[in-house]
């Protein structure tokens, strides 16, 4: 049996895994989130103190011994690290960083994407990251670039923050946001692009219901002329 599978990038704020939950859930899909790998990784690394970008080798010798694994509860994906389950551990402001210089180390990624590769073949399913169309899943049968104003991307974020109790002001976020565009632009392994054969898409105004309602019309409309 073959299954469906729709390429969801962009970069960081962008509303991807919120959006993407959303339309997955309303076309009976399954949704990854590939970034909860990697910030998943990016906890353990924090947790042993290992400094990412300044200690690549002993990232990678942590990541040897490193399970991620990916299951989809009642609420929603879960993600284990090592057998725990850090799905409410993954969304701080450091993690986030941690996650963006993870994500520019080639050893760890390679690793995250057999995994995510995988999970593609087992179900119909909407992917979200940085580079799902581009390198993950080039053969997806939609890829949509879901992108926003950097301004609006870090005033959703701020948003989120507070909403979880974490202290920080819209000025760090909007630098740290602007920090990450460039990490995952910039890295030479697998960088954030749009796709040649993927649907622009630009949520700047656009409501959460708007949102949700216009992915969910391109991903119709494109698999009906598959």
């Amino acid at each position: 049996m073959s299954f469906r599978k729709v390429a969801i990038d962009g970069p960081a704020g962008a509303g991807k895994s919120t959006i993407s939950r959303a339309v997955a859930e309303e076309l009976g899909y399954v949704y990854i989130d590939t970034g909860a790998m990697y910030r998943a990784c990016a906890l353990k690394m924090l947790r042993k103190e290992i400094d990412i970008s300044g200690d690549v080798n002993s990232v990678i010798k942590a990541m040897n011994s490193t399970e991620i694994e990916i299951a989809h509860g009642e609420n929603g994906q879960i993600v284990y690290l090592d057998g725990e389950d850090v799905t409410g551990k993954i969304r701080t402001a450091e993690v986030s960083k941690g996650a963006s210089d993870i994500a520019k180390i080639p050893e760890v990624r390679l690793k995250l994407v057999d995994i995510q590769r995988a999970l593609a073949q087992k179900c119909n399913c909407i992917m979200d990251g940085r580079d799902i169309g581009t390198y993950v899943l080039p053969d997806a049968d939609v890829k949509i670039f879901l992108t926003a104003s950097v301004e609006e991307r870090a005033k959703r974020r701020y948003a989120e923050l507070v909403e979880k109790g974490v202290k920080t002001t819209p000025e760090e976020v909007l630098s740290d946001m602007k920090k990450r565009d460039a990490n995952d632009s910039g890295r030479e392994f697998a960088p954030l692009k749009q796709a040649e054969d993927s649907v622009l898409v630009d949520t700047t105004g656009n409501t959460l219901e708007k949102s949700v309602e216009l992915l969910k019309d391109i991903i119709i409309k494109n698999l009906n002329e598959i």
